[in-house]
């Protein structure tokens, strides 16, 4: 990890975390084709690259701002050491979440017990809690796939996906400050900002509608006075 010229604009907001959650196919990777990519890292849980044109010649191991890793340990360690030895890194993305908690449930598969499932949980957990011991000007987004649930009545209800029942109990997006969910409307992308039989939500005020546009500059502009 290299550091660069530090640069003024959206890296001088208030520190935040933010999840933008939804179905795979729904806009969560394509939401961040604006960000500038001299002030983000971007780190690659999927380690199926991004979404957009032209893509890697803006984010690589080479631009010292790309990283594919899905071991939450180590991806907790980049994002420290950014945070500590990059000060011109104003924004990193962990695309997605459930990457990480996936490979880490498939490396240890063949552990039996409850204890497997805590060690699970606490990973991810204690990886999204330190995020807000770190500078005040980083903004840290974690996009993640959701799962819509539905009761006997018909009542259907939208949250972020976790691999076992403790991340569930906890509530993974009580962690987050904002939660957008991503939905594709009549072939067009958008965020809902509230929550909408789902666990969307954002500072009240930050957004006049309830769908606002798929691109996260914009969101975080929005996002400057809170």
């Amino acid at each position: 990890i290299r550091d660069r010229s530090p640069s003024r604009g959206l890296g001088d907001v208030y520190k935040r975390q933010i999840c933008i959650a939804g179905e795979s196919g729904s806009g969560k990777t394509t939401s961040m084709r604006n960000l500038d990519p001299k002030t983000t890292y971007y780190i690659d849980a999927d380690g199926k690259g991004l979404s957009w044109k032209g893509w890697r010649k803006q984010y690589s191991q080479e631009n010292k701002n790309y990283f594919a890793c899905d071991e939450a340990t180590i991806v907790r360690q980049y994002i420290k050491r950014i945070a500590e030895a990059c000060p011109s890194v104003k924004v990193i993305v962990v695309d997605t979440i459930n990457g990480l908690m996936v490979a880490d449930e498939m490396r240890r598969s063949k552990e039996k017990g409850y204890d497997k499932w805590v060690d699970l949980a606490a990973c991810v957990w204690d990886l999204v809690c330190e995020c807000y011991t770190y500078r005040d000007d980083l903004t840290i987004i974690f996009t993640a796939h959701t799962q819509t649930d539905h009761d006997e009545n018909g009542y259907m209800f939208t949250r972020i996906k976790t691999s076992g029942k403790k991340l569930d109990k906890i509530v993974l997006e009580s962690q987050f400050t904002t939660v957008l969910l991503s939905k594709c409307v009549d072939g067009h992308y958008k965020f809902e900002t509230q929550a909408n039989n789902s666990t969307a939500k954002s500072p009240m005020g930050a957004f006049d509608q309830m769908e606002i546009d798929n691109d996260i500059v914009e969101v975080l502009k929005a996002l400057e006075d809170f």
